[in-house]
């Protein structure tokens, strides 16, 4: 939804595939201008040919995947079904009738395997190895393909992990903090709590997929890849730590340790994009968790 309302602050006009059925937290409000929402699955490509054939884009963004890394080790097909025959359906119709059309992709640093070394460049090798980080990784690697191959305009974004306002994954380590916060209940860390990632806010990740638009757009460039990470390499503890102080609570958590296959240190080097693009992530860690604790609180009723 950030992307969304980013786009329309600009005066775009937007067109949304949703899955979701039609709940309360899934909606948009219906009397938004610019915004038209249509129910479907990107695996279906049927669908997704008559949605470009009809709305002939000047642009797409590629946000939507199966975004659960414990679920991904549970439901590997589902999984990679959603994650690369999904982005391969855009990528299909793209090469047979939309060749021009800037095509932004939402890749992930989980795309790059284990860290071996003191942080990732946009030319490393990616050696993923469990499910959802291979099918991040398989997806990027056919994005560049058919740019190389076809000459598609394909921007790859491979952020770091991402957090803010409208994230329904209550799964996710930040939302879920927040929210058994609130609830009063004790969090299960399933972890060692000592793995590090990158946090970035969400709205510092819109700019950079807009700013990838652009020069797409803009320029002769066929393929952009490019990092977008943040100086806030925190373990799992450290985050949680983090949001309890801003909440002004003790805090309430147990480690588990029964998840053993994720990666255990991530970390990007987004000088690359900084260079070329002038992106930057403006909002600070604390800034964004209190914007993201401030959000979940007026809207907990709908979770």
């Amino acid at each position: 939804k950030s992307m969304v309302y980013f786009l329309l602050k600009k005066n775009f006009k937007v067109v949304i595939l949703d899955y979701k059925k039609n709940r309360e937290k899934n909606n948009f409000d219906k009397n938004i201008k610019n915004l038209i929402i249509i129910k479907g699955n990107f695996v279906n490509k049927k669908i997704i040919n008559q949605i470009l054939d009809k709305y002939r884009f000047h642009g797409i963004f590629h946000l939507g995947a199966q975004t659960q890394v414990i679920k991904a080790l549970s439901f590997p097909y589902q999984t990679y079904q959603v994650n690369v025959l999904g982005t391969l359906n855009i990528l299909e119709k793209l090469r047979l009738n939309f060749r021009n059309t800037p095509f932004v992709y939402s890749s992930s640093d989980k795309a790059y395997g284990e860290l071996k070394k003191k942080n990732y460049l946009e030319s490393d090798k990616l050696n993923a190895i469990y499910p959802y980080d291979t099918s991040k990784s398989s997806s990027d690697l056919i994005c560049q393909s058919y740019s190389k191959t076809y000459g598609l305009k394909i921007g790859i974004i491979r952020s770091a992990n991402i957090f803010g306002p409208y994230d329904f994954n209550l799964k996710r380590i930040v939302p879920e903090t927040i929210v058994n916060s609130l609830e009063k209940k004790k969090l299960i860390i399933r972890s060692s709590g000592k793995m590090k990632r990158d946090y970035i806010y969400v709205d510092d990740v819109c700019r950079a997929y807009y700013l990838t638009y652009l020069k797409l757009k803009n320029s002769k460039e066929k393929l952009l890849i490019y990092n977008t990470g943040s100086n806030n390499n925190l373990t799992t503890i450290q985050i949680i730590k983090k949001i309890f102080k801003i909440l002004k609570i003790k805090p309430n958590f147990k480690i588990q340790n029964t998840s053993k296959r994720e990666i255990k240190n991530q970390r990007l080097n987004f000088k690359k994009i900084q260079k070329e693009l002038g992106w930057e992530p403006k909002i600070s860690i604390d800034l964004g968790l209190k914007k993201t604790i401030d959000w979940y609180k007026k809207n907990f009723h709908i979770l």
